[in-house]
């Protein structure tokens, strides 16, 4: 009898040992990584912009407090106004900061941006070598400016690539009367910094924004010949693409991005900008 009652206790205890070699008895499980605390993907927001903004170092200056406020970044393609004002056309961004203003409202006009709001301004200036052959240094009339660089058929490089800049260089010549062409006046189809080297290297005038030129003069031998004139003034305005026309598009970051860059802090923070290096602000805040 007690040999039986040992037997079936061994086939029990060999069942239970069976049991929890199968299940792994006394093993400690580890748990399934907890999905809801993985990070949440990065916001990325796509901008088209002016290359005065990049070449300024302004975008490299705000851009990352923006993104401190907002967790947005900001991934930037400088090209000029016409060119970034296509990008909006075809969806390709979320939002613009640009300085061509009639094309900017006409943009909005055609159903593309939801709206524009001003954001700041500078000035363009004309600017050329020290040699002055056009004998225009000190003027503060562009227009004059600009006749007598055509009538001495002196060396102007212009932007040529549809940007606020061009556009801007096209109005003045329109003003002045001249249609600009011959030997003397030379497109590169490039940003301002690039036309900025090319005018230095071959000691001609060029129009530029004031920003571009302060961050750039150390490089270059180029100096400031005409200024003041109300006919460079320079408007930037923010615009976020139609969500209605590009369902795509992040209009919430947009917005975020517009409604900061026109607000006190962003706007302090523009009129802050260069201070330090050029002793005066590269962009003045005017937001309404």
């Amino acid at each position: 009898m007690r040999n039986r009652k040992g037997i079936v206790f061994l086939l029990v205890a060999l069942m239970l040992f069976s049991v929890c070699f199968a299940v792994g008895c006394g093993k400690t499980e580890t748990p399934a990584p907890d999905q809801s605390k993985a990070p949440a993907p990065e916001k990325v927001l796509k901008m088209a912009t002016t290359t005065s903004t990049q070449d300024s170092g302004l975008l490299d200056y705000l851009l990352p407090k923006f993104k401190e406020d907002s967790g947005y970044r900001v991934d930037v393609i400088a090209v000029g106004t016409g060119q970034a004002l296509e990008m909006g056309k075809a969806g390709d961004v979320d939002v613009l900061l640009v300085h061509s203003k009639a094309k900017e409202e006409e943009f909005v006009a055609g159903g593309y941006g939801t709206y524009r709001k001003d954001v700041m301004y500078n000035d363009f200036i004309i600017i050329g070598p020290a040699s002055d052959p056009a004998g225009i240094k000190g003027s503060t009339d562009v227009l004059d400016a600009f006749k007598k660089i055509a009538n001495t058929q002196s060396p102007f490089i212009s932007r040529g690539d549809a940007s606020g800049t061009h556009n801007k260089e096209l109005s003045v010549w329109e003003k002045a009367g001249i249609k600009p062409e011959g030997a003397w006046y030379v497109e590169t189809g490039q940003g301002m910094g690039d036309t900025f080297r090319v005018a230095n290297e071959k000691k001609a005038y060029t129009l530029i924004d004031r920003a571009t030129f302060l961050a750039n003069q150390k490089t270059y031998q180029l100096e400031i010949m005409v200024e003041g004139d109300k006919n460079l003034f320079n408007q930037y305005g923010v615009i976020p693409i139609n969500p209605e026309k590009f369902p795509k598009v992040d209009n919430k970051g947009a917005e975020e991005f517009a409604n900061w860059m026109i607000s006190e802090k962003g706007q302090q923070l523009i009129g802050e900008f260069g201070k330090d290096t050029y002793g005066q602000a590269l962009f003045v805040p005017n937001a309404k």
